[in-house]
């Protein structure tokens, strides 16, 4: 699900330089926002999605002709975002715009009847990005309520009140990266080891699990029965927008598949799948034989409490 889709453009340069004219050395556009990369990445790795949200009539358009999709017609416009990738070293540098408020009062409540007539034939349910103004930051925990009422696994992508609402949610699933962790928990996380600990009253409240995507630190996991880190043993330079929403679409391709998940797997699965997408210079596509190519070389570790570290021999 994507509330606040936009047309995005990756403009790739040697190096990018301020106040100085530049050219580009190539230019990618297409349609995008965080929900439709994470369902862009499902249907590479061999999962049925379908894209909805808000949208205007031309974005659906142009969306349907790449993707399943069922948007509501809400927006009077889709907003753009610009990425300068830099062939140089790697960087990315990205400019989002705000976006649109909502044309129509009642249409988060003809979403909230669209996705209540998708859930039944569905594995799996992510919410990703930002919020188009008028829509109210306790939506995405109303559709993740909705979602986990009927069974159905749910992410919860978001930031700001969106995330500290959705972390209200028994049975969700967070995915926020380090600087959204820092927010909802109010503490200065810094690394993989503080994050157990900071978000420990979180899965005590309900929150089924949380998984903090960290850059070239990998992923921590945390649940009710554990906490795990894992990374490549180098990570991958590239550009990383997408790299969280590639890390979604495998944790939700893992979890539609039922029974009890593995978690240090799902992690595994998420890495791999998450630097696939690093060396592609759009967001939203993977190196599919690189992401088969690094599944084995990462690395999980087992990230115990501060008590029981501090009883071991």
């Amino acid at each position: 699900m994507t509330m606040n889709p936009a047309y995005d453009t990756t403009y790739r340069v040697e190096r990018l330089e301020r106040g100085v004219q530049q050219r580009v050395l190539s230019v990618q556009q297409r349609i995008g926002g965080k929900g439709i990369n994470v369902s862009r990445v499902l249907n590479q790795i061999g999962k049925y999605s379908r894209a909805t949200g808000f949208a205007d009539h031309m974005f659906a358009a142009a969306a349907e002709l790449e993707l399943p999709v069922d948007f509501v017609h809400a927006l009077p416009w889709v907003r753009r975002t610009v990425v300068i990738s830099e062939s140089a070293d790697g960087n990315a540098t990205g400019l989002s715009e705000p976006g649109p408020r909502l044309s129509e009062s009642h249409s988060v409540d003809q979403l909230r009847v669209r996705v209540s007539g998708l859930l039944p034939d569905s594995g799996g349910l992510v919410v990703s990005g930002s919020l188009p103004g008028g829509v109210s930051p306790t939506v995405p925990a109303n559709l993740a309520r909705t979602a986990v009422a009927a069974g159905v696994p749910v992410i919860c992508d978001v930031d700001g009140p969106a995330l500290r609402y959705a972390a209200e949610v028994p049975g969700v699933v967070l995915m926020p990266n380090l600087d959204e962790l820092r927010r909802l928990v109010g503490e200065p996380v810094t690394g993989p080891s503080d994050i157990p600990a900071a978000v420990r009253p979180l899965i005590t409240a309900g929150v089924r699990a949380l998984i903090a995507t960290l850059g070239a630190d990998g992923m921590v996991a945390v649940t009710a029965g554990g906490a795990w880190s894992a990374a490549l043993p180098e990570p991958l330079a590239g550009n990383p927008t997408g790299a969280g929403d590639a890390a979604a679409a495998a944790v939700i391709a893992a979890l539609s598949t039922g029974g009890e998940p593995d978690w240090p797997a799902i992690l595994v699965d998420a890495i791999a799948t998450s630097a696939a997408a690093v060396v592609i210079p759009v967001a939203g596509e993977i190196d599919r034989s690189l992401r088969e190519r690094l599944t084995p070389t990462v690395i999980v570790t087992e990230l115990r409490p501060a008590d029981q570290e501090a009883a071991s021999p």
